[in-house]
């Protein structure tokens, strides 16, 4: 399956070091996030990728260039102002293959894709969500995301606190390139505001609920704390 990654971010919050760098390549253990993201994939045979990129996009596309480099294929969409998540992939839409993985460049989810794919696959919805209970460990990030009964996604909403939202969308998806098909073109959309409700309303989006954290570097603090589980895992390796 494809995998597209959003790789556009400014990452205002990281500022000094997204002035030069859009935030998915920001340098963590000397080696940029991004690729942690593509080595995790190109181990589980995911070796088609097509990164979203816009802001200092030639930065990424100089580090991986065609993705040889690193045992994958990887392909380029360029948005030429910013369109937010929903209309960054509405542009893209050519180069979209029929069903595909969707990752957030600035999020790092060690977890078995294949095995999301096929959930995916056999599941007849339009999309497929990857949350996390963030009571097994805090990720920093608040819970967003209800599940009803049957798996599906029963409501969406990031910035309040209400005690029905007890996952946290872990910045993994799986859609179909219908969906991306209905989004107006050319407009500034938010797959969060303005896709998921829709999906959700319909009953088409599904839930995959993992017990593995995942790791954001939207502040300092997060990132600095997925560079302490890098050096915590090469210490346990070590021993």
């Amino acid at each position: 399956m494809q995998a597209v990654i959003l790789a556009g971010g400014l990452g205002t919050r990281l500022r000094p070091l997204t002035e030069v760098v859009p935030k998915p390549m920001v340098p963590v253990q000397g080696r940029p996030f991004l690729e942690y993201i593509v080595a995790h994939l190109a181990a589980q045979g995911l070796r088609r990728t097509l990164f979203l990129v816009g802001y200092l996009g030639e930065r990424v596309r100089e580090h991986f260039g065609d993705g040889s480099g690193f045992g994958v294929t990887i392909e380029y969409a360029w948005e030429k102002a910013p369109m937010g998540t929903g209309g960054a992939l509405r542009a893209a839409l050519p180069q979209l293959e029929e069903n595909f993985l969707l990752l957030y460049g600035d999020s790092f989810l060690p977890i078995d894709y294949p095995v999301v794919a096929n959930t995916f696959r056999g599941s007849q919805l339009a999309a497929l969500m990857v949350v996390y209970d963030n009571r097994t460990a805090d990720t920093g990030v608040q819970n967003n995301t209800a599940i009803g009964p049957t798996g599906l996604v029963t409501c969406y909403r990031k910035g309040v606190d209400d005690p029905e939202l007890q996952y946290v969308e872990a910045g993994v998806l799986c859609l179909n390139r219908e969906v991306v098909r209905g989004i107006p073109d050319q407009k500034v959309v938010s797959l969060e505001h303005e896709v998921f409700p829709i999906l959700i309303s319909q009953r088409r989006m599904g839930s995959a609920v993992t017990t593995q954290r995942f790791f954001d570097i939207g502040t300092p603090a997060r990132l600095d704390e997925f560079s302490n589980s890098l050096c915590s895992s090469l210490e346990h390796r070590s021993e």
